[in-house]
């Protein structure tokens, strides 16, 4: 035997609606949460339900004394019904003028791109010019090792990283020395841990090679 489905959401909107509408009463929602079930939704469900039908304006809420109540009327939800009807065609009706401006607009546009033998042949010397640039362009790049500029640019770049390695260097020199003069009863467990992060005897500031610019050496 087959599990019986469950209402969809749009399912259960329609049963608490009929609620509403068979009774045209007020309700609270502890009230609709007893009344849900007999429609087949869930009472668990039915404060999720309530208010999104709130929210599309099927179901009014107010709050009055210190209870909130919900009501609808089939009167008030063909109101809101034809509201909707009302702004949906409005945007239809907009949405079909900006059509026609965009079919005028694309029409103009095709004016003085009709197939020509001139077109074609500005089409085709475009293309070529196109392609002669991304050529130069390719080109130019590999050059670039030799450009003046960015020659200098490597250069100080690779002077702030060479600073910058000997300033970590100078701490770390510095580091060590304090853990010997707070820490000498721990010399040998020092040097096995400097040893494990690569600190070894040979360990020292780094010195900036020079550099020369590659067009140099080929010469």
């Amino acid at each position: 035997m087959s599990k019986k489905r469950g209402l969809s959401l749009e399912e259960k909107r329609e049963k608490m609606l009929q609620i509403f509408y068979d009774s045209q009463d007020f309700y609270l929602l502890k009230e609709l949460e007893k009344l849900g079930p007999r429609k087949g939704v869930i009472s668990q469900s039915v404060k999720d339900v309530v208010q999104s039908l709130v929210d599309d304006d099927l179901v009014s809420k107010d709050k009055i004394g210190t209870s909130v109540y919900f009501w609808s009327l089939p009167s008030c939800a063909g109101n809101q019904l034809r509201n909707v009807s009302k702004k949906l065609e409005s945007e239809l009706e907009s949405s079909k003028k900006r059509h026609i401006e965009l079919v005028e607009q694309c029409e103009s546009l095709k004016k003085g791109r009709e197939d020509s033998d001139a077109r074609e042949e500005a089409l085709s010397e475009l293309k070529a010019i196109e392609q002669k640039y991304n050529e130069l362009k390719a080109e130019m790049g590999q050059y670039a090792d030799n450009d003046p500029a960015t020659f200098e640019a490597m250069k100080e770049a690779a002077k702030v990283a060479h600073e910058a390695s000997n300033r970590w260097t100078d701490n770390i020199f510095t580091l060590r020395q304090w853990c010997s003069n707070n820490f000498p009863q721990a010399k040998e467990q020092l040097e096995h841990l400097y040893n494990e992060v690569g600190i070894t005897d040979d360990f020292d500031y780094l010195e900036l090679p020079a550099v020369t610019p590659v067009k140099q050496l080929e010469e």
